[in-house]
């Protein structure tokens, strides 16, 4: 389990099981040897490998990317029950979620860390680390069915390689991204945390971020929340083992 979300309204926690094929909802206040209170999970569901996913406690929506499409059920579903949604890839030139997802439902988009396709890759930015999240690919939240993205972020001046977990703080449309440049390495450079508005797109670099170097103590960034009570980034750092606070004013 690689993920899990909090819905402050219903007072609940939702987790992804990918070796049991499906999405495991808590209570809140859960504690020690605790069942689910749901679990979507059966043919109906078409839930493959759901590793990651997204609440929208505003529309009471769950999306879970998987590989070329997300999945999006309502928040109470359980058992074996069908999506509300899905929306994938085309099959030509199309586009490959890789994990990280966040949803923004002021401004009713979906942000998933992938990466493009096809000859739009062959004509565009190839990452030296591999080409599975060195895009933001931002899609409309109600989409369905096959289609693009709406926007796409992707290209040198990023310095995206990896693109571990999004955040988004709605209030401004920004977009907070942990770029951790590749796993297998135990101190890759370029690392950051990074900040996009939902309206960029193209080769363009972070409004701001702050860069994985000794003056910021970060090294592998991978984790990330946003506390906007306090305006501050919290990070796990996966090479350090540790939890980072960083004061971040300018996106709150």
């Amino acid at each position: 389990m690689h993920a899990i979300r909090y819905n402050a309204v219903r007072d609940e926690f939702y987790v992804g099981n990918p070796f049991a094929q499906a999405v495991l909802t808590f209570r809140g206040a859960a504690n020690g040897e605790e069942a689910p209170i749901r679990i979507i999970q059966g043919r109906k569901t078409t839930l493959d490998t759901p590793d990651t996913l997204e609440v929208d406690p505003v529309h009471e929506e769950l999306f879970v990317p998987e590989d070329d499409r997300v999945v999006v059920f309502p928040v109470g579903a359980n058992g074996d029950t069908a999506p509300l949604r899905v929306f994938r890839s085309p099959a030509k030139d199309g586009w490959k979620a890789a994990g990280g997802i966040a949803v923004d439902p002021i401004h009713n988009v979906v942000v998933l860390a992938g990466t493009v396709l096809g000859e739009k890759n062959k004509a565009g930015y190839s990452s030296p680390y591999g080409d599975n999240r060195e895009a933001l690919l931002i899609f409309d939240r109600t989409a369905s069915g096959e289609v693009q993205p709406i926007r796409v972020i992707r290209g040198s001046r990023t310095g995206m390689h990896a693109v571990r977990q999004i955040e988004i703080q709605p209030k401004g449309g920004w977009i907070v991204i942990s770029q951790m440049t590749a796993g297998e390495l135990p101190e890759p450079e370029g690392t950051y945390i990074g900040v996009y508005s939902i309206n960029d797109s193209g080769n363009v670099p972070p409004r701001w971020k702050i860069d994985g170097k000794p003056s910021t103590g970060m090294k592998k960034p991978h984790g990330i929340a946003l506390d906007p009570n306090h305006k501050e980034v919290v990070v796990a750092d996966m090479r350090l083992n540790a939890i980072l606070t960083f004061y971040f004013p300018e996106i709150f």
